[in-house]
């Protein structure tokens, strides 16, 4: 199993950390040892004092792809949720700033959270899928899908391009605009279509 993440694919967050407009989808890895298993709590890790909670959709592959066209794209995913890909921010902008590549500022243990999978098929609009998290009850990030700079389809066809994508990846599709810090003791909710998909803690 691995997981793909989407970077930029929001207007409203490549402005509000002043990045460069994508051309493609931008995209990155994460090790299987990323993601945090279900029912335990984010464990707050000690390399970092900056740690950025990005509220993303999550597509499930359903089906071994490689170098297909976009209109095939749909059959290869099956299923939704909402996830958090955990950055410790502190981390990648010092990797920037040398030049360096920065895979341990999000690919560490743990920084790689799922929701409860919904099917498809069982969305009223997949073409307008409402998202969003909330820290200690209060809303922090709200998007939809249909503010995405690209589609799903667009998405996978492209990564499906470099890389072969097998039944029970996880591709991470990119945050909205309202990123920011978490803590020890903050409690974290994920909804899916204003449905909780997933609640945990930072231990």
């Amino acid at each position: 199993m691995k997981i793909i993440c989407i970077g930029r694919n929001y207007l409203a967050h490549v402005k509000e950390l002043d990045n460069a407009l994508p051309t493609e989808p931008l995209f990155f890895m994460k090790p299987e040892t990323a993601l945090l298993p279900a029912g335990e709590h984010f464990p707050y890790p000690d390399f970092s004092k900056e740690i950025h909670y990005e509220t993303e959709l999550v597509l499930r592959i359903c089906k071994t792809g490689k170098a297909i066209d976009e209109k095939q794209a749909s059959g290869y995913y099956d299923a939704i949720t909402v996830g958090i890909d955990f950055t410790a921010r502190d981390l990648q902008n010092e990797c920037k700033a040398k030049g360096h590549p920065w895979e341990k500022a999000k690919a560490f243990d743990g920084s790689a959270v799922i929701g409860k999978f919904k099917s498809i098929k069982d969305l009223y609009n997949p073409n307008d899928i409402a998202f969003g998290m909330k820290l200690n009850g209060e809303w922090r990030q709200q998007g939809h899908s249909r503010d995405m700079i690209f589609s799903f389809d667009r998405i996978v066809s492209h990564v499906l391009r470099f890389v072969t994508l097998k039944e029970g990846d996880f591709v991470f599709t990119g945050t909205p605009q309202g990123v920011g810090a978490v803590h020890p003791g903050d409690v974290l909710e994920l909804f899916l279509e204003n449905e909780p998909v997933r609640q945990f803690e930072v231990k």
